[in-house]
């Protein structure tokens, strides 16, 4: 008996379920009622409710870590708990957060506007402005990238009437001074981008409507977006612009306070931070310059004057080694501060200009093994005093804030996470799998101790956009995963940042298919260490990771037991006309160049899906607020593979975003109903 299989390879633009892509059709919406309702009778009932219930009271703990920044004399803070679900935005001093329970003082209530305006708001950004009592919020309705900007007053903590206002739409706002805005807003006629981001950089004077705003600076409509940053680091205030080009690729203009505008001659492909007369920059590729050649992820540093005059004697500040990456840079108090992986250990050096050369210091005091990540304390530069925040943890180690103050030696905690789940008997191991090429392929377990050949595992990696992935503290996985007997893997696939750009790149455009086998290897390996079995392994993977996920479905099905499908992208032949899709083709390719496709056809597994073949059960997860990764693409996957008759589930909650929920209880019971159809369909009755 023949089945329906379309779209295929042979017929990729022959797709019957086009019609789920519209977000709020009528039919579309029936349909994801109906997989809402079969996947909550499956799965749902008071074992779901229970540990829903668990999870969310976890991620509302009174003594959970409320993580700060510094704007002026005060510490801000967005908390969320079960009383405020929406979130407070509030604030303290230094001198009042060391205390075991500090005084807060509340600026805005988001759960009480949402109910006095009738809307589904969240917080999702504050622009202030140094020395001044205004800031610009960004509000969220249910998660969704897009915001609605308002003007804010901090002394009155109230909204200023004929205030700076903006309609819902991606981008945002920074202050050039009291009365004016750098808009970097995709509002407007012919002001996005393809990718939906802003076209233009406009400057926007108090009391002008905002289609009257000067552009400074406009992009074409394929490249990916327009930003600008105000920076007031220097001797006189300027603005940075920058053209993104693509998802690594960008062009970066300076405009000085008389409002000229400068392109720098710079490689396209930099991560570049610039403090005061100085800036330091990373290359993506080699570069040739005044007769010499700095390699691909070196770290260069020059006085910005002496670079705008034409010198190129650049310092070299961080040199990679084939498993040795930068992951991030930042100035604090005129240091630079490089976080760096080496062998996947955190490391973390200090480097400060000086007329003549750069000294070079490691930050002491820190771990060298587990998850170190540091950020400034000051939300804006010119604020700072070199005070940094230091966040440590490991898979059985609740996260410690640190402060790690200008002259003092020894870190201080700030504050420490609960302990969320039992971690007796447990440990964390590294290990490495071979993948299809022979490449060695790291991976982290944690789980007990000793080899039953039978343990429940779950599986997670990312593989992409240069984003490293690390071992964190994980509570939702610790309470309901470790602390009941199995196992969890996250695996450090090539796509990811982890050992620098040649780990990208082997990952990314054709090699996008090395990053799914390495993926799959790690999972032979467990089972060939006498681990498991692979009808014991589930998998989950999120966004880009929806691509891995439904290529173990079609792929390597034989290598697992179930798959969580989240938020995912899956598509692609169609996914560079959805939603912010255009912009990821850096990563993938362009579906509409034959010789891309040629290599986009390998992974879009919505097109590989082949009848009778023994694929393991899959719930497929998304969200409908979801304005990055376009929810079409779960709807889709999960109706083509039932319309084949394969075992496959969907759910979709309202709100969330590219997220798993708009507050704490949304976020558990998504991942939750995750672990309970993965815990069933491998077999594992934790409950028992």
């Amino acid at each position: 008996m023949s089945v329906d299989d379309r779209p295929t390879l042979s017929a990729p633009d022959d797709d019957p379920w086009l019609w789920l892509e519209e977000i709020e059709g009528k039919q579309a919406l029936d349909f994801v009622a109906r997989q809402n309702q079969l996947t909550l009778a499956a799965f749902g009932g008071a074992a779901f409710e229970r540990d829903r219930d668990v999870l969310a009271a976890i991620y509302d703990r009174p003594d959970n870590i409320p993580y700060v920044s510094r704007r002026g004399s005060d510490l801000h803070n967005l908390w969320k708990d079960a009383a405020n679900p929406r979130g407070l935005w509030r604030r303290t001093t230094l001198a009042e957060f060391r205390k075991p329970h500090p005084a807060w003082e509340i600026m805005l209530d988001i759960d009480q506007l949402a109910t006095s305006e009738g809307e589904d708001w969240l917080l999702s950004g504050i622009a202030t402005m140094p020395g001044r009592s205004r800031a610009i919020l960004s509000l969220s309705r249910g998660g969704s990238d897009a915001v609605t900007l308002r003007e804010f007053d901090l002394d009155t903590k109230s909204f200023v009437a004929g205030g700076f206002t903006l309609p819902e739409a991606k981008g945002g706002v920074d202050w050039i001074d009291a009365d004016t805005l750098l808009l970097s807003s995709a509002h407007g006629e012919g002001m996005a981008t393809t990718s939906g981001y802003s076209r233009t950089v406009r400057v926007w004077r108090r009391g002008q409507p905002v289609d009257q705003a000067q552009a400074i600076l406009e992009t074409t409509a394929d490249h990916m977006a327009m930003s600008g940053m105000a920076d007031d680091t220097g001797p006189a205030p300027r603005v940075w612009i920058v053209d993104q080009i693509d998802f690594f690729n960008h062009a970066i203009w300076l405009r000085d306070a008389a409002g000229t505008t400068t392109k720098l001659d710079l490689p396209t492909g930099i991560w570049m931070q610039a403090h005061g007369d100085w800036f330091a920059m990373k290359l993506r590729k080699d570069w040739q310059v005044e007769g010499r050649t700095y390699a691909t992820d070196t770290v260069l540093g020059i006085s910005l004057s002496a670079f705008l005059a034409g010198h190129r004697d650049f310092a070299v500040l961080f040199e990679p080694a084939p498993r040795r990456a930068l992951q991030g840079l930042f100035w604090a108090d005129g240091k630079l501060v490089l976080s760096i992986l080496d062998e996947l250990r955190p490391r973390f050096e200090i480097c400060t200009p000086s007329a003549t050369s750069w000294s070079r210091e490691t930050l002491p005091g820190l771990p060298e093994i587990g998850v170190v990540d540091i950020w400034p304390l000051d939300r804006h530069p010119s604020e700072s005093n070199g005070d940094l925040l230091a966040n440590v943890q490991d898979p059985l180690t609740p996260p410690s804030l640190l402060l790690l103050e200008r002259g003092v030696a020894s870190p201080t905690v700030l504050k420490q996470a609960p302990k969320t789940f039992t971690a007796d008997g447990l440990v964390v191991t590294q290990h490495e799998a071979i993948s299809i090429d022979g490449e060695r392929i790291p991976y982290v377990q944690t789980g007990p101790t000793g080899e039953t050949g039978d343990a429940p595992v779950y599986m997670s990696a990312y593989g992409g956009f240069a984003h490293a992935v690390k071992p964190y503290y994980n509570p939702s996985l610790g309470k309901l995963w470790l602390e009941r007997g199995g196992t969890i893997v996250q695996a450090n696939l090539r796509g990811g940042g982890e050992f620098g750009t040649r780990w990208h790149d082997a990952g990314r455009l054709a090699g996008k298919k090395l990053s799914h086998d390495d993926f799959a290897a790690v999972a032979a390996d467990l089972v060939r260490r006498g681990v498991t079995k692979p009808m014991r392994i589930a998998a989950q993977g999120g966004s880009n990771g929806g691509i891995l996920i439904t290529n173990m479905l079609v792929r390597y099905p034989e290598r697992f037991g179930a798959l969580f499908c989240t938020i995912p992208l899956i598509d692609m032949r169609r996914y560079t006309k959805l939603l912010a899709g255009a912009s990821w083709i850096a990563e993938y390719g362009d579906p509409d160049k034959p010789e891309e496709w040629a290599w986009l056809k390998t992974y879009s597994a919505y097109h590989n899906v082949k009848a009778g073949q023994s694929y393991p059960p899959i719930l497929i997860a998304t969200t409908r607020r979801d304005d990055r990764v376009h929810p079409g693409h779960a709807r889709k996957m999960a109706a083509k593979l039932q319309a084949m008759g394969y075992e496959a589930w969907f759910y979709e909650p309202e709100a969330g975003g590219h997220g798993y929920g708009k507050d704490n209880k949304e976020r558990a019971g998504f991942e939750v109903i995750g672990f309970r159809f993965l815990k069933d369909r491998i077999g594992w009755k934790d409950d028992d």
